[in-house]
């Protein structure tokens, strides 16, 4: 099993920065790539972006390039997800996902971390 923890969200201004964290522990060494979604209300879950857990560049959604990055610190085992220029269309719920090699999809979720940009 791997556990996933998200942290870092709140309530931010337009134009404002926050960053977002996701611990991961468990059974990390079988996790093949770690992915950031996010659920605004009464919509469907969006894809942000993904990153290779142990090797590779980050490779972001394209439609939050430019003002989203994830990175990874293996040290901690923990993805972060900077968002930058934040919009009020940015509020949603913020959920990291963890997907080992042999599954078909992301298999393990984290909680959620809420992310409200006022305007």
């Amino acid at each position: 099993q791997v556990q996933l923890v998200e942290s870092g969200g709140g309530l931010v201004q337009a134009g404002g920065s926050l960053r977002l964290s996701c611990a991961a522990s468990g059974r990390t060494f079988s996790i093949w790539k770690m992915g950031w979604f996010r659920q605004a209300p009464g919509k469907e879950r969006e894809f942000v972006g993904t990153i290779s857990w142990s090797r590779g560049s980050p490779n972001d959604a394209n439609s939050m390039k430019g003002r989203f990055t994830i990175s990874r610190d293996n040290a901690k085992n923990t993805v972060y997800l900077q968002m930058t220029s934040l919009i009020p269309e940015d509020t949603a719920v913020y959920y990291c996902a963890a997907r080992e090699l042999a599954a078909n999809d992301y298999n393990y979720w984290g909680q959620g971390t809420q992310v409200t940009v006022s305007s």
